[in-house]
């Protein structure tokens, strides 16, 4: 597990967080001028979803991925990674122009989280 404690043990949880939370934002913005902005705004070339569908298959294809391979599989960082898909998820729904599919919908509507926007909180 070394390859997660790579900063300094005396840095404050608020000076932790920053560097995490960095570390994800940078992952996503040298991603994003890599690959183009595919995942806000697909090709479509084989996958035909639009952004949230897009991002959630990629959510789920990770979470799997951390079940069978843990948290450091086939030598990545599926947890940053994780972390980097629900940031654009949060982004895309956000500010996304997409129309939500039912089941999108259906999720933001059960009666057991409260709303506030698309802010979530179980009761």
């Amino acid at each position: 597990m070394g390859k997660f404690k790579k900063y300094p043990l005396n840095l404050t949880t608020k000076e932790k967080i920053k560097a995490v939370g960095n570390e994800v934002i940078n992952l996503l913005i040298e991603k994003n001028e890599s690959y183009g902005d595919s995942a806000l705004q697909p090709a479509g070339i084989f996958a035909r979803g639009n952004a949230v569908d897009n991002l959630a298959s990629r959510i789920d294809d990770k979470l799997m991925r951390i079940k069978t391979q843990g948290f450091q599989g086939y030598g990545e960082d599926n947890i940053k990674d994780l972390i980097g898909y629900l940031i654009l998820l949060k982004v895309a729904l956000e500010y996304g122009e997409d129309e939500l599919q039912p089941w999108q919908e259906e999720i933001l509507d059960r009666e057991d989280i409260h709303h506030i926007g698309y802010y979530q909180t179980r009761s």
